[in-house]
C-alpha cells in the first residue's frame, strides 16, 4: 500500500509544470554565462594546463608542451616549499581568523547594545579599514613597520617586527585591521534580524544585557559567524598582497613564502604548468579545510 501511494506521489510530481520556464531561463542566462565563461572554463583550462609538460630537443631546442598526466602534480607533492607555505599559513589562520572573528563579534555586539551612543560613527570608523585596498594598507604598516621609515623609531628599532620571528604575525594585524569591519557588518546585519520581542521577555525575566548577548545573541547569530569563518579560511589560504609588499620591506619573506606567492613566483620563471598544478592542489585544500568546518559546524550553525 505504501509502494503504491508513493508511485503516485511520484508520478503527481512528475506531471507538475514549471511555469515561467523562458522567464526562468532569461533571468538565470546572464549569470550561467557569465559564471561559465569567467570560472567554469578558467577552472577546466588550469586543470587542463597542469596536465602538459615542457619538452625540448637538446639543451637549447625549441620548447614544447606535451600532455605528461600527473608528473606536475608528483613535483607538487614532492615540493618542501610548498607544503611549507601550506603550513604557515595554517598557523597564520588558527590564531589571525579567531582573534579578527572575536574583535568582529564584540564590535558588533556594542554596535546592537542600547548602552552604545554614536553606532552610525563607529560602524562607519570599524568599516573604513575595509575601504582601503588590501596593497595600500600593506604599504602603509609596511612604512609604519619599517625601523628606518617608521615615525615610531624608538619602537621599531627595539622591536623587529619585520624580522623572521614576527614578519608572519606583523600581516595578521592587517589582515586583522582590513577585515574586522567587513565580517562585523555582516555578524550586527544578522544582530539586526533578531526580533526584538525576545529582548523584551529576556529583560522582562530580570537578565542583564551581557547574559542576553551571550546567551540570545551569539546562539542567533551564529549561522553569520560560521560564514564569516568559511570565508575567512579561504581568504587565509589565498594570502598574496601583504607577503608581496613585505617582500620590499623586508628579506624574512621568501618567494615561497604562501602558497599563492609560490605560485606567482612559479608562473613569473615561467613555469605556468607546475604553477597551474600548484594552484588545483591548492583550491582543493582550500575546498576541502572549508567543506570540512562547514560539515563540523553545521549543526549549531542551522539549528
Amino acid at each position: 500500500m505504501s509502494t503504491t501511494v508513493l508511485d503516485v506521489q511520484a508520478r503527481n510530481r512528475a506531471r507538475i509544470k514549471v511555469p515561467h520556464k523562458k522567464a526562468i531561463a532569461i533571468f538565470v542566462a546572464p549569470f550561467a554565462t557569465l559564471f561559465t565563461l569567467f570560472y567554469l572554463i578558467p577552472i577546466g583550462y588550469a586543470v587542463w594546463q597542469s596536465m602538459l609538460v615542457i619538452e625540448r630537443e637538446g639543451t637549447y631546442g625549441e620548447p614544447r608542451e606535451v600532455f605528461g598526466g600527473l608528473s606536475q602534480y608528483a613535483q607538487v607533492m614532492d615540493s618542501g616549499p610548498f607544503w611549507e607555505s601550506v603550513g604557515r599559513v595554517l598557523l597564520f589562520g588558527v590564531v589571525q581568523v579567531p582573534v579578527m572573528l572575536g574583535l568582529a563579534l564584540l564590535f558588533a555586539l556594542l554596535l546592537d547594545s542600547p548602552l552604545v551612543k554614536g553606532r552610525r560613527f563607529f560602524r562607519l570608523a570599524f568599516f573604513a579599514p575595509y575601504a582601503v585596498p588590501g596593497v595600500i594598507a600593506a604599504i602603509m604598516w609596511g612604512f609604519l613597520y619599517s625601523p628606518n621609515l617608521s615615525p615610531f623609531k624608538p619602537l621599531t628599532q627595539e622591536v623587529g617586527f619585520l624580522s623572521a620571528d614576527l614578519v608572519l604575525w606583523s600581516m595578521a594585524n592587517v589582515v586583522t585591521w582590513v577585515y574586522v569591519g567587513y565580517n562585523m557588518l555582516i555578524i550586527y546585519s544578522s544582530l539586526l534580524a533578531i526580533p526584538t520581542e525576545i529582548y523584551e521577555a529576556a529583560r522582562l525575566d530580570g537578565a542583564s544585557q551581557a547574559r542576553i548577548a551571550w546567551a540570545i545573541k551569539i546562539p542567533l547569530v551564529m549561522p553569520a559567524i560560521i560564514l564569516t569563518a568559511i570565508f575567512s579560511i579561504i581568504g587565509t589560504l589565498q594570502l598574496l598582497a601583504e607577503p608581496q609588499v613585505f617582500r620590499t620591506f623586508t628579506s624574512a619573506v621568501s618567494s615561497t613564502f604562501t602558497p599563492n606567492l609560490l605560485v606567482y613566483t612559479t608562473s613569473s620563471v615561467p613555469n605556468v604548468s607546475l604553477a597551474a598544478a600548484y594552484s588545483v592542489v591548492l583550491a582543493l585544500a582550500t575546498f576541502i579545510l572549508s567543506f570540512t568546518f562547514l560539515k563540523v559546524t553545521q549543526r549549531k550553525a542551522f539549528q
